[in-house]
């Protein structure tokens, strides 16, 4: 197995408070319209549509939200606005590449807003294409140790088996790395075992990374705070390499 993961650092998450619950939902339900329009609204038969709905369920999204949200998608009820996926690419403060993942039903707006923030924050939105070149797409499945009922070799030989091209062997978890193409398959096979999973997804994973500090560094989780706070915004990952101490710090 390879070394501790720095999960945190691909795709940085933070718990919501319950103030920010209205806008995490609304971009949960746009996940799950897009989801439901594109392959269909039985998640059974979506496996996008299934992890859309896993993540809604794992933070107390309503029921009737998420089969609201399923019934847009599938054009059971009026849409209202048309959604469409936008990346969008840039520079952070210290050089650090960061991709920003939308649904907007207005590209020039929500381009303007995200050039705003970058500029707001000692960024730069780049050309399509600035940085893209310096991730790869990989599955992510993250379970806990103590819910893994044999031994790590037995875990590991279970997980490349099932398709998985490494695992992580974090202090209180298991990191399974996929190629997109084998995602669901490795995803099944851990549902298939009775193991429960933390987080799963296909993120996009720099294949090397910026050490950024002190100011830099305050900075960069700055503007990508901003940015996740953007209601066009889904997801936010860079190549920025912080230590523990600082993000503790800034977010405290």
């Amino acid at each position: 197995m390879s070394g501790h993961s720095k999960w945190a650092n691909i795709k940085r998450k933070k718990e919501k408070v319950d103030a920010g619950r209205g806008k995490m939902f609304t971009k949960i339900a746009r996940e799950i319209i897009v989801a439901a329009r594109e392959g269909g609204g039985d998640p059974d038969g979506n496996f996008r549509l299934r992890l859309a709905i896993e993540h809604a369920r794992s933070v107390n999204m309503p029921a009737e939200n998420i089969e609201r949200a399923i019934r847009r998608g599938t054009g059971e009820l009026s849409e209202g606005e048309n959604w469409e996926e936008v990346t969008y690419e840039g520079y952070g403060p210290g050089g650090v590449a960061l991709l920003v993942q939308a649904m907007t039903s207005n590209r020039n707006r929500t381009a303007s807003d995200i050039r705003y923030v970058f500029s707001r924050h000692g960024g730069n939105l780049g050309e399509a294409g600035c940085v893209a070149w310096m991730f790869d797409q990989q599955g992510l499945i993250r379970v806990p140790k103590q819910k893994v009922q044999m031994s790590e070799d037995e875990f590991l030989m279970e997980a490349l088996d099932a398709g998985a091209s490494d695992v992580q062997n974090e202090e209180d978890a298991y990191t399974l790395i996929t190629q997109p193409a084998d995602f669901q398959a490795v995803r099944e096979a851990v549902d298939k075992r009775g193991i429960p999973v933390e987080e799963a997804e296909i993120a996009l994973v720099p294949k090397n990374r910026v050490t950024v500090e002190g100011k830099d560094a305050e900075r960069v989780l700055q503007l990508i705070e901003a940015l996740e706070d953007m209601d066009d915004v889904q997801n936010v990952y860079s190549n920025a390499d912080i230590d523990e101490s600082t993000l503790e710090t800034v977010q405290a």
